[in-house]
Parts: C-alpha cells; sequence; structure tokens
C-alpha cells in the first residue's frame, strides 16, 4: 500500500478515535448526573456565610430569623391542574422533589402520604415537584400506584429547582424535602428519603411555630 493510500485510513482511525472518547466521556458525565439525581442520601450541610446547620439525623434547619424565602414555584401540575405554592402561606408546605424513575423516591412515598393524611388538617399541605419524568404518563401511574393524593407540580426539565438560591437550603438530590414555614421561608431540608418519623420530626418544630 502507497503511503498516499494510507493516509486516509489513518484520518479515518483518528476520526474514530476521537468519536469514542467524546462517546466516553458523555456517557461518564450522564453516569454522574444519573447518580447525583437520584441519591439515599445527601451529606451537604451549613458552612461558609450560610445560615444553616446539619443535624446528626442529616436534617439542615435554619432559624427563625435566618431563613430564605422559597422561590416562584408555580406551574402545572402532574394532573394537568395549575398550581402555586404562594397560595398556601399561612401554612406550614412540605414540598417533596420526586421522580418516578428514582426507587429511593418508591420507597419513601408510602409515609409521605401517610403523615400527609395525619396533618393535613392541622395547617400542613404537601406538595410535590415530579423532575426528570420525561413522560408525565410514568408520573401519574407513580401516584396512582404509592396511592399519593397531595398535589405535584410537573417540572420534567429540573427548572424549578434552579430557582433556589445557591448557599440557602434549596434541593440538591433526588429525591429531597423540604418545609416552608407560614411565611413561606425554608424552615428545614432532607437530601435522604424519610421515614414517617424522620419527616414528622422535621415538621413538628415549625408547625409549633407562633
Amino acid at each position: 500500500m502507497s503511503a498516499a493510500s494510507s493516509a486516509p485510513l489513518r484520518s479515518n482511525r483518528a476520526r474514530s478515535a476521537r468519536r469514542r472518547a467524546v462517546l466516553t466521556s458523555a456517557g461518564a458525565a450522564v453516569t454522574a448526573l444519573l447518580m447525583a439525581a437520584c441519591s439515599s442520601g445527601g451529606t451537604s450541610g451549613g458552612g461558609g456565610d450560610t445560615n444553616f446547620v446539619m443535624g446528626k439525623d442529616g436534617i439542615s434547619t435554619a432559624k427563625k430569623g435566618e431563613r430564605a424565602a422559597a422561590p416562584d414555584l408555580s406551574g402545572k401540575t402532574v394532573n394537568g391542574g395549575q398550581l402555586d405554592v404562594a397560595s398556601f402561606k399561612g401554612k406550614v408546605v412540605v414540598l417533596n422533589v420526586w421522580g418516578s424513575w428514582c426507587a429511593p423516591c418508591r420507597a419513601e412515598a408510602p409515609g409521605l402520604e401517610k403523615v400527609y393524611q395525619s396533618l393535613q388538617t392541622k395547617g400542613v399541605q404537601f406538595v410535590g415537584i415530579n423532575t426528570r419524568d420525561t413522560s408525565v404518563q410514568n408520573a401519574v401511574a407513580f401516584e396512582k400506584q404509592m396511592g399519593v393524593t397531595f398535589p405535584s407540580l410537573y417540572d420534567p426539565t429540573g427548572k424549578l429547582m434552579l430557582r433556589f438560591q445557591k448557599g440557602t437550603l434549596n434541593p440538591q438530590a433526588v429525591p429531597s424535602t423540604l418545609v416552608l414555614d407560614r411565611q413561606g421561608r425554608i424552615a428545614a431540608r432532607s437530601l435522604a428519603a424519610l421515614s414517617e418519623d424522620k419527616l414528622r420530626s422535621m415538621i413538628d418544630p415549625v408547625l409549633a411555630e407562633k
């Protein structure tokens, strides 16, 4: 084979190698994103100039006078309605970020519903934020299977999660659970699937506030 004819072969092999490298890198990035997206635990807590602290139970809390307001959380629900979390001011609001594809979300869903049923007459409102479900039908099927009755905003691209300011008690994983006080400020956060007892331990102090 002449030098002239072998040159295109070398060029093709080089292009193929570059394509494989790009695909490998992209695959690694997707894997990292999915691992971060569906976590059974979180380690982020207070530090620097933040105004919150993490307890030994993995739940981060902010003192009453040092809480950040929740951002605009409004839009279409999983069931096709419209919802604005701000309309629940005056109530303690529990926000749960979930996806039908997330195993820890499936594990905690029955407990969330049970606590919701026991507290909704006491001024507590649960709201879900369904994220990264490419089909709303998957989210609807999840709610039906798990017996979830509280409303969920449909946020397939995660734009609602990005509205939370960095350095506050913002959701950083799926699942995440936030408790908002009666003024719509973020009082507590968990970056892990919650048992009923842990969820109540997040809600009860905020509910007891005057």
